[in-house]
């Protein structure tokens, strides 16, 4: 999906729904809130390509 590896690790993160933090993919508790169950995957945005 992405062109390069740095770019996957910031596009596949988790942020908490109550507070909005980044957290690892993995994690089952927010970093910030403390929070459980609120992780959800990070919304990936579709580039359009520019048809010529």
């Amino acid at each position: 999906m992405a062109k390069f590896k740095e770019a996957e690790a910031r596009i596949f993160k988790g942020v908490c729904m109550a507070c909005n933090a980044k957290n690892p993919i993995t994690a089952t508790k927010c970093r910030r809130c403390g929070k459980v169950g609120k992780i959800r995957r990070k919304n990936k945005k579709k580039v359009a390509t520019a048809s010529k």
